[in-house]
């Protein structure tokens, strides 16, 4: 049976997504091991290839601190600080989450993670990896609600498939949008697209206008310029 956590919405209609359980989950993390790994590897030894200038061994006086700096570090930042750095970037996503079709979600509104949720996320790899492998975090996958780890519960996540939502409005309204706005400022938007043409000229203006100064956006001029700037929100 799938799972489905649900996320009330100012619709009133809850919006249904379905939960990544261990399995969905563990795919992904085993993707973006392999590319961080390999990612670091190839810095590690491309660059000493290039210290060194050409194939051969380093000896323990070539090591100077410049190779730590510029070899050594970057190699351990490539494989320790991926999974912030690109979730923060990609909003809850990794390389690793969009192949196997998931992505994190805010339990408050189901839109994207703030860059504080993620980052605290990620420190609680450091409890979700004891004893080693991740156990922690993979047991807590499977004896909670909505199937998350210790990382997820402190930080109000939750890791679920990306499908497009089932409701009807939902259905308008691309992941990339909610993603950007957040669920309930992508459905303001949508609504008010949906409204438009019952409301007189001045209200459906001024309602845009607010809409768009919530979402730190400048207001064009004009009806028409209005109405596409929300469109294109929600493209």
């Amino acid at each position: 049976m799938e799972s489905i956590v649900r996320i009330p919405s100012v619709t009133g209609v809850d919006v249904e997504l379905k939960i990544a359980g261990p399995g969905g989950r563990s795919y992904a993390f085993v993707i973006d091991w392999h590319i961080r790994f390999l990612a670091a590897v190839a810095w590690f030894v491309v660059g000493t290839l290039a210290y060194a200038g050409g194939l051969r061994f380093l000896t323990a006086d070539e090591m100077q601190p410049s190779y730590t700096l510029v070899i050594v570090a970057p190699s351990l930042v490539i494989y320790f600080l991926y999974h912030p750095v690109l979730e923060v970037l990609l909003q809850g996503q990794t390389p690793g989450k969009r192949m196997a079709g998931v992505r994190l979600v805010a339990l408050a509104d189901g839109g994207a993670p703030g860059i504080g949720a993620l980052l605290v996320r990620n420190v609680f790899r450091l409890v979700d990896s004891l004893p080693m492998l991740y156990a922690v975090g993979l047991v807590a996958t499977m004896v909670t609600k909505n199937a998350v780890r210790i990382g997820d519960i402190a930080a109000g996540t939750v890791l679920v498939y990306d499908e497009a939502p089932s409701s009807q409005l939902l259905d308008r309204l691309s992941g990339r949008a909610v993603g950007r706005l957040g669920l309930e400022h992508a459905q303001l938007v949508r609504e008010l697209l949906d409204r438009w043409p019952q409301l007189g000229a001045d209200a459906r203006r001024k309602l845009a206008a607010d809409l768009l100064a919530r979402l730190d956006v400048a207001a064009p001029d004009g009806d028409a310029a209005l109405r596409a700037k929300l469109e294109e929100l929600v493209a």
